[in-house]
């Protein structure tokens, strides 16, 4: 069962952040180990494989939560990677993060902005 979810969740994880989210765990391998493997078989092998939402609008969730939190850029950004990639347009994701401004500050809503603009020339997009 847990190799399930892991090979489960890896798949997942592939398929929405690609590379970008196999340097993260990669990243973590040397430190922390298990929860590498946790941060695989939680989040991507249980919650993002369930039914009920299509990944578009989960990693979408997640653009908006992470960028109300305020302080997550790193992560913020791997997920607007995993949000393009899942089938958001860049103008979704500006939407997205400028509707924060109204539950989380404006503060919030530029560090998610300007986290927008960094992976939209990272990968060639104009933001507009």
């Amino acid at each position: 069962m847990e190799n399930d979810r892991y090979a489960r969740g890896w798949e997942k994880l592939k398929e929405i952040d690609g590379e970008v989210g196999e340097k993260v765990v990669e990243s973590l391998k040397d430190i922390a180990p298990d929860f590498a493997r946790y941060l695989i078989e939680f989040p991507f092998g249980d919650i993002y494989s369930r039914p009920g939402l299509d990944l578009k609008s989960r990693e979408i969730a997640v653009v908006a939560a992470l960028t109300a939190m305020g302080n997550a850029a790193p992560q913020l950004k791997v997920h607007i990677h995993g949000a393009l990639n899942t089938g958001s347009s860049e103008r979704e994701v500006i939407e997205v993060i400028m509707q924060m401004a109204v539950y989380a500050g404006f503060p919030a809503a530029l560090n998610g902005l300007l986290a927008a603009r960094e992976v939209f020339e990272e990968r060639g997009g104009q933001a507009g």
